[in-house]
């Protein structure tokens, strides 16, 4: 094993303890097991965790409602160990984010030292737990930037903040930062129709994670092409339903408080669910109730205008009737919203020449239809998530309870048509 990939506990304290201590105090389900990865990041088998607190409860339990033994029980519960993994560092950082700490990319959209922690933790916790299991992961990030030397500061920043999250978790052990930036580089996976295939976006919503509003963590599996598992962790989320101001700047100081931070997961066939981030109540099942009464529905779009053209659905839901204010908020944190019935209707339409990736939706889109809803393009086409990293559809996502869902693509359909 090469010492450069591997800094032991052996680490001074001076180096690590200060590191931890700044960490928010979020209740793990359960400590990793030892194991020794077999990839370019290797690290020697961890030592006991130092987390004394009983996990006998987990064995045959998984987050979200589901049994252990059911099926994805497994992967359900580690993808829930990865979220709140990430979203230990992310609710950390947000808060100390500063100007230089963030890249913008090629499609002018933002980049952080989050996003890449986040990454590099979720891969790095997904092998820990299924040590057995092949590895594939498709991701937004790579490290290409981050291997520059004009980058290397950054590079460093985000090494300390991956290694104080595991500081706190194995009580010592850190990665090197060739390590953090390998993990990095594991979503580098296309996806496809076979096998199976983690999808994460680490940050969803790095606009608004910057804008101190809401973003989420957001962790799908497809198996043979199908989406059959997804979890939303919510740092900034209420666990009451959501109001205007719940999506406005500044929404991201609430985060520790009372009733602030939800997790969400799907897995195919056996529900959706909702719960606190921390783990510390039982999860609540979601089940929609259909509704055909577009007067006392409620839409959701993105809070950024760029992502999404307010003009036309602002019309469209003129058109069908709708009164309400529309509630904007960044990520998928829309998903989880729906899907316990904060709004009705979620409705995305790209401007014209965005291309949409499988991240953007994956986990969203399984908690939504597991939750009841409806989830297809602007033509009522089913998502096309295993494909490849890119989603292709026909204009826009339209998302809603079933009766209101028929009758917003029926519109559509006639919108398009008097155009012609």
């Amino acid at each position: 094993m090469s010492a450069a990939l591997l800094q032991s506990s052996q680490l001074p304290v001076r180096l690590c303890r200060p590191l931890c201590a700044y960490l928010v105090p979020l209740r793990p389900e359960r400590p990793f097991r030892s194991f020794l990865l077999t990839s370019t990041f290797n690290v020697q088998p961890r030592k006991p965790s130092l987390n004394t607190r009983s996990v006998s409860s987990h064995t045959a339990q998984a987050s979200g409602g589901i049994s252990m033994t059911d099926r994805y029980g497994r992967e359900l519960q580690a993808a829930c160990d990865a979220v709140r993994l990430a979203a230990r560092l992310c609710t950390k950082v947000q808060l100390q984010l500063k100007a230089g700490e963030k890249q913008d990319k090629s499609d002018d959209s933002p980049v952080t030292i989050a996003d890449y922690g986040s990454q590099a933790l979720v891969a790095y916790s997904l092998q820990q737990s299924l040590p057995d299991a092949h590895f594939s992961m498709v991701a937004e990030e790579d490290s290409a930037d981050l291997r520059s030397q004009d980058s290397q500061a950054m590079a460093d920043r985000i090494t300390d903040e991956v290694n104080a999250i595991l500081c706190q978790e194995t009580g010592g052990q850190t990665l090197s930062k060739q390590a953090v930036l390998d993990l990095i580089d594991q979503g580098a996976s296309q996806g496809g129709p076979q096998g199976r295939h983690w999808v994460l976006d680490p940050i969803d919503g790095t606009r608004g994670f910057v804008g101190l509003r809401q973003y989420a963590i957001c962790l799908g599996l497809l198996d043979q092409g199908q989406v059959v598992l997804g979890v939303l962790g919510c740092p900034n989320l209420p666990k009451q339903s959501i109001q205007e101001e719940d999506g406005a700047a500044g929404v991201a100081e609430r985060v520790g408080t009372e009733g602030i931070g939800c997790i969400f997961t799907a897995v195919k066939g056996q529900g959706a669910f909702v719960g606190p981030l921390n783990g510390r109540m039982s999860s609540v099942k979601l089940k929609l109730e259909d509704t055909s009464d577009f007067s006392t529905a409620r839409f959701m779009e993105s809070y950024e205008s760029k992502h999404s053209d307010q003009s036309f659905t602002s019309q469209l839901a003129k058109e069908l009737g709708v009164t309400a204010a529309p509630l904007r908020l960044d990520s998928q944190a829309k998903y989880g919203a729906l899907a316990r019935g904060d709004a009705a209707i979620l409705l995305r339409f790209p401007h014209k020449g965005y291309r949409e990736k499988i991240w953007d939706h994956a986990a969203g889109a399984i908690i939504v239809q597991e939750a009841g809803a409806v989830i297809t393009d602007a033509s009522g086409a089913t998502l096309q998530l295993g494909k490849g990293r890119w989603l292709d559809m026909d204009r826009g996502i339209v998302t809603s309870t079933p009766k209101l869902h028929a009758a917003i693509v029926k519109a559509i359909s006639q919108n398009q048509s008097q155009e012609l």
